[in-house]
């Protein structure tokens, strides 16, 4: 299987997520990484069972090469805030000037790995369930979950403090309020988040939802920056 990871505007820290897996070099066999600048001194552009791409688009640039990856890419796999919602760097979006957009503004993405960074248990179980043959899968349920399975108090409750927990997607593992501390929406919106009800008890949330890495997620744009 051919991989190729792939970075655009973004800080490399999703890229460096596949340094953790070193226990999986059992799998090396399957597994040939023919492009991956951050890991590798030689490297091949050639065509792609599987592409992973990390970063934003930030110029004319970015939009010919991404064309370029998904046309040589049979799976095309988006990592992180940045590939998905546009990341931090998009703030400058709200300011009437496009600057930065998630890669799917471009072209097809088969599949997400939401985070900032994004988990290595999930980007392990990912490449597991490619090489054996299974649909991979992606908490789809909200942060609230997660912290419940951790025995974490809910800071909402507790102390009546602002938590995007109930609206963004698992996956970190509840590790802001484990720290007694409101998330902030790293992994992005949940696919149907109730938006309405969250704001009208929280309308701070604004605020914390527009400085966030994901501010410029599709859900967010249609829902609440038209």
């Amino acid at each position: 299987m051919k991989i190729g990871v792939f970075k655009f505007s973004s800080c490399d820290g999703c890229q460096i997520v596949f340094f953790e897996l070193e226990h999986m070099l059992r799998y090396l066999e399957k597994l040939q990484v023919l492009y991956f600048l951050e890991a590798q001194s030689e490297n091949h552009y050639e065509e792609f069972d599987i592409s992973f791409v990390e970063g934003s688009v930030s110029n004319r640039e970015d939009e010919e090469r991404i064309l370029d990856i998904r046309r040589r890419s049979g799976m095309l796999v988006a990592i992180g805030a940045c590939a998905i919602s546009g990341g931090v760097q998009s703030a400058g979006n709200f300011e009437g000037i496009i600057k930065s957009e998630p890669i799917d503004a471009f072209v097809k993405v088969d599949y997400q790995l939401p985070g900032c960074p994004i988990n290595k248990e999930i980007l392990e179980n990912f490449l597991k369930s490619i090489l054996h043959g299974r649909s991979p899968y992606v908490p789809e349920y909200p942060v609230c979950l997660e912290c419940k399975r951790r025995g974490a108090v809910c800071i909402t409750v507790a102390k009546g403090e602002v938590c995007l927990g109930p609206i963004t997607r698992a996956g970190c593992g509840a590790i802001c309020s484990s720290f007694e501390r409101g998330c902030y929406g790293c992994y992005g919106p949940v696919h149907k988040p109730n938006l309405e009800s969250f704001l009208a008890y929280f309308p701070q949330a604004y605020q914390t939802i527009k400085l966030s890495a994901n501010a410029y997620n599709k859900i967010y744009r249609e829902k609440l920056w038209k």
